[in-house]
């Protein structure tokens, strides 16, 4: 079938099988490779991507849902001169990554929660994020870079 959508901001037309999910069309048919596939039953994040704003899991969405929709990846985040989007550029300056695995679902979920809730308290952040999971960092710097984006990104917005 043929899907249509719009995808990291570029109108996008692809051809896939009724059975297959969004993370399968992205990696495998559109090369983007950002999105990880790890669980396949929503239970990790690490294939968060943003449809129509809101996080959903990849990896269990069949693509044929995002018609006529808009899919945000952790590659559409840049902006159009190349530089890192805040979110990105704090998880590197907290060091919120050891293997990077976790980080793009990780990304997409924190611009799901800045998105919605610009000056989020540490609970805040610890609620939304839980399902995302990390192996590795502990969470602490995720926090950390998540409250770093926050402020940049209000910086930026000069508020």
């Amino acid at each position: 079938m043929k899907l249509s959508f719009l995808l990291n901001g570029r109108p996008t037309e692809v051809d896939c099988e009724a059975q297959e999910t969004l993370a399968e069309v992205l990696r495998a048919r559109l090369d983007l490779t950002g999105t990880k596939v790890s669980c396949e039953v929503q239970v990790c994040g690490a294939c968060t991507v943003l449809v129509d704003g809101l996080p959903v899991s990849a990896c269990t969405l069949l693509a044929y849902e995002v018609r006529d929709r808009s899919v945000l990846t952790v590659e559409g985040l840049a902006r159009p001169d190349g530089s890192l989007h805040p979110i990105q550029q704090a998880f590197i300056d907290e060091f919120a990554f050891q293997c990077g695995f976790c980080t793009p679902g990780m990304i997409m979920a924190t611009k799901a929660l800045l998105d919605d809730n610009p000056k989020p308290t540490d609970d805040e952040i610890i609620h939304f994020m839980d399902g995302n999971i990390c192996r590795c960092t502990g969470y602490v710097p995720i926090v950390r870079a998540i409250k770093r984006a926050a402020a940049q990104i209000q910086q930026e917005k000069g508020k």
